[in-house]
């Protein structure tokens, strides 16, 4: 299974769009233990969004969709 998450900082509430490809559980605490170059300097960070995917293309699609401008306005639609 493939998921797409998002996760925001609990410090800034800064929002970062990820996919994994294994348990999103290890992959948050790899965030959080600043294994992660590109969110290191906004840790902690929670998970507040997912989608889980069963085909790897569709999980890698959803990503690219919620990192653009209309993939993060849905986002914040479903999040009010």
């Amino acid at each position: 299974m493939y998921t797409v998450y998002l996760l925001e900082s609990t410090k800034t509430k800064k929002w970062y769009i990820g996919y994994t490809p294994s348990n999103i559980r290890s992959r948050l605490a790899k965030h959080n233990a600043g294994l992660v170059q590109s969110t290191i300097a906004f840790k902690p960070w929670d998970i507040i969004y997912y989608e889980a995917y069963i085909n790897r293309s569709d999980a890698l699609g959803r990503e690219k969709f919620l990192k653009s401008g209309a993939g993060r306005k849905f986002l914040q639609k479903q999040l009010k």
